[in-house]
C-alpha cells in the first residue's frame, strides 16, 4: 500500500514542479526558478529510491511487478 501512495506522490509532485518551473520562468524570477530546480532534483531523488524498492520487492517475488 504504501508502495502506491509513493507513486502517487511523484506523479503529484512531478505536475506541481512542472508548474512552478513553468511560472519562474514566465516571470522571470532567478530565486523561484533555483527552488524549483532544487525540488526537482529532490523528486527525481525520490523516484530514483522508489524504483530501486520495486526492483527489490520483484527480485522478493512479492513485488507489484512480479509475474
Amino acid at each position: 500500500m504504501g508502495t502506491y501512495i509513493s507513486i502517487g506522490s511523484s506523479l503529484f509532485g512531478a505536475v506541481s514542479v512542472a508548474k512552478q518551473l513553468r511560472e519562474a520562468r514566465e516571470e522571470r524570477d532567478n530565486l523561484r526558478l533555483v527552488d524549483a530546480v532544487v525540488s526537482a532534483a529532490a523528486l527525481a531523488t525520490g523516484i530514483a529510491l522508489l524504483a530501486r524498492e520495486l526492483r527489490r520487492m520483484n527480485e522478493d517475488g512479492g513485488g507489484i511487478l512480479s509475474d
